[in-house]
């Protein structure tokens, strides 16, 4: 006969970690993490990262660049956060990391125990997937959380139904 034991630690709520950029298929990407944290009560949480400063040597333009970059990235979260709350009933969390967008989507993954998949969208422009998709799946077999890539062209309907 087998026996099986209880924990005493409770399910651990799974995040979904959604990258927030200016891509077009971000936006598909954030469907369908948003659909499938509601539907299995997990949490989103939204990573935006600012790649490196070209301007390093002009210390003052670089910090100037660097603060409209971060208030540009939480308009455009408060968006998506709106909608996830009253759409979808989450609240999402934002995380920026400043630095190149792969390494720090990894170090984001690897560092966050919580986040239990990786969601990414794909796009749909025919030239291939997209270069986090084409770079972060190089990866895919380090690490610690499977990743999920969405079809830039699925309609919100297809979305609501494979969710």
């Amino acid at each position: 006969m087998l026996k099986t034991t209880e924990t005493t630690i409770g399910p651990q709520m799974r995040k979904f970690l959604v990258i927030l950029d200016d891509s077009r298929e971000c936006l598909n990407a954030m469907r369908f993490a948003s659909l499938r944290a509601e539907h299995t009560g997990g949490g989103i949480e939204v990573l935006s990262v600012i790649p490196p400063d070209e301007f390093n040597h002009w210390i003052g333009v670089g910090d100037i660049m660097r603060e409209e970059s971060r208030e540009r990235i939480v308009a455009h979260f408060e968006v998506f956060a709106k909608w996830m709350r009253d759409k979808h009933g989450l609240d999402p969390h934002l995380v920026i990391r400043e630095g190149e967008p792969v390494t720090e989507i990894l170090a984001q993954v690897r560092e966050d125990r919580e986040i239990g998949v990786l969601v990414l969208g794909a796009s749909a422009d025919g030239k291939g997937p997209g270069p986090l998709v084409t770079q972060l799946t190089k990866s895919a077999g380090s690490l610690p959380v499977p990743i999920t890539i969405v079809p830039g062209d699925l309609s919100k309907e297809q979305l609501e139904g494979i969710a």
